[in-house]
């Protein structure tokens, strides 16, 4: 059967129109909306997050960054040789809105020793502003974009060596708002993963340099929210009130690991996975990929200190990947008629069951140096279970604070750290019957702490030396 020349164009134009439709939602991604004056990008540190855009007409946005190289705490005794964006990790969090005309100015501050850049996830184009922004020491690099998608997006140093420049902390976030803002929340927070690989062991003193081959076996020694162990903590946890909305805006630097990130004792009422706007609701942890990142929305309803935890578990005890949100208010005992402890969610630190030697410690020479390393033991190992203040926690953990089985007997206690001690006892007049277990402590280390403790909350002073605990390991 023939078909006639022009049936068969009127087929093919057809088909051609029906392509065309279906193709045109792509078209949606082009922003043609006037561009209108100018201003400076509203950008704030962790864990402060820059104001709601009220404006509702786009703007020429400048963004100022600075790359610096600067050393600072990494854990309480250990410093790092951060490689930032303005002198703190994560860097600014940026905020823009859905289609402004960003302007970005990167300045590589004159005493980097490295050449830096940044790719940025909202950019649309090749290497998303890493060619366009490659700086030398003492230089400035300009180029622009407009931010066609909305969402919340990481940017990072993407000089090579690439994975080295992300491990040292330069890292940050950017959020594009949509057309008509984000649902109004009472609080915002800006909170970002991490993970540091060194050459000393978690905890390991002074001045640790990057260690390439735990990076390349993605075996990190520091796993943090916000650039340090203990960023979100005490003095510096994040703080709320019951009934109020709290939005947190996580990112992951990696950059290796993906987070499993969960609050203990809440439930997210809103996610937005990977920074999108496909929405998930009544969600226990959400998955963050090193480079992405997510938008999470809870609704306190009972006051206390709620743990914001990586739940890929090791990480948060042990690795520093832990921060609190603190909500004070009017207690709901049909929601919840427990009483909180948040005490137990301190960091347990680094030290693992283990039969290998540890390694050499730094050596005290002087009791009132035994007595600040001890701390730094004490703090890393021992405060999880037997608390800050030495008070332990009732029928679970004895106290150190006042202890008459400590100060009775200091052979015993050197023991009780060498080997653990699993049993009844009988601690000022209570009984305990925990298991503590042995940990990898050197005799320098338990001779520290021991010192540390008999020093503090009313104990006897006694100084522990370490050919004392050497001579009981013999026994």
């Amino acid at each position: 059967m023939s078909v006639s020349r022009s049936v068969l164009c009127a087929l093919l134009a057809g088909a051609l129109g029906l392509a065309l439709a279906l193709a045109a939602p792509a078209q949606a991604q082009f922003i043609t909306s006037v561009i209108k004056g100018q201003e400076e990008a509203a950008t704030t540190y962790a864990p402060e997050v820059p104001p709601p855009i009220t404006r509702a007409y786009n703007t020429k946005v400048v963004v100022h960054l600075e790359t610096r190289e600067v050393t600072a705490r990494l854990s309480d005794g250990v410093e790092y040789t951060f490689w930032t964006f303005g002198g703190h990790v994560p860097g600014k969090m940026i905020r823009v809105l859905e289609g402004d005309l960003v302007e970005m100015h990167l300045s590589n501050h004159p005493s980097s020793k490295m050449p830096h850049n940044i790719d940025m996830h909202a950019v649309t184009g090749p290497g998303g502003g890493a060619a366009s922004s490659f700086t030398a020491p003492g230089h400035t690099s300009v180029f622009s974009f407009q931010a066609i998608n909305p969402g919340l997006y990481v940017y990072h140093c993407a000089t090579a060596p690439v994975g080295m420049h992300i491990a040292n902390g330069m890292y940050g976030l950017m959020l594009v708002e949509p057309r008509g803002g984000m649902p109004k929340v009472d609080r915002e927070f800006y909170v970002m993963q991490g993970e540091f690989y060194t050459k000393g062991i978690h905890g390991a003193a002074g001045l640790q340099p990057f260690d390439m081959n735990k990076a390349l076996h993605e075996d990190p020694d520091y796993v943090v929210f916000n650039g340090s162990v203990g960023s979100l903590v005490g003095d510096n946890a994040l703080k709320a009130k019951v009934g109020e909305t709290v939005r947190l805006y996580v990112g992951n630097g990696g950059p290796n690991l993906v987070s499993s990130f969960h609050v203990i004792g809440e439930i997210f009422d809103t996610v937005y996975p990977e920074g999108g706007f496909t929405l998930n609701h009544n969600v226990q942890t959400t998955l963050i990929p090193a480079g992405g990142a997510a938008m999470v929305e809870i609704r306190l309803q009972v006051p206390g200190t709620y743990i914001l935890v990586d739940h890929s578990i090791f990480r948060a005890f042990n690795k520093g990947a832990l921060g609190m949100l603190k909500a004070e208010g009017q207690a709901s005992e049909t929601v919840y008629s427990g009483k909180v402890l948040d005490e137990v969610y301190k960091p347990e630190g680094g030290a693992v069951q283990s039969t290998e030697a540890a390694p050499k410690p730094l050596v005290a020479k002087s009791k009132a140096e035994r007595i600040e390393f001890g701390k730094r033991t004490f703090n890393q190992v021992c405060a999880a279970c037997h608390q800050q203040n030495g008070q332990g926690i009732p029928g679970a953990f004895p106290p150190l604070a006042g202890s008459d089985f400590l100060n009775a007997d200091k052979e015993r206690a050197i023991g009780v750290v060498i080997n653990g001690l699993s049993g009844a006892i009988t601690v000022n007049g209570k009984p305990y019957n925990s298991q503590m277990p042995s940990l990898q402590l050197g005799d320098e280390d338990i001779a520290n702490v021991l010192t540390y403790v008999y020093s503090q909350w009313g104990n006897k002073g006694h100084e522990v030396k370490p050919e004392e605990v050497a001579k009981h390991r013999k026994q």
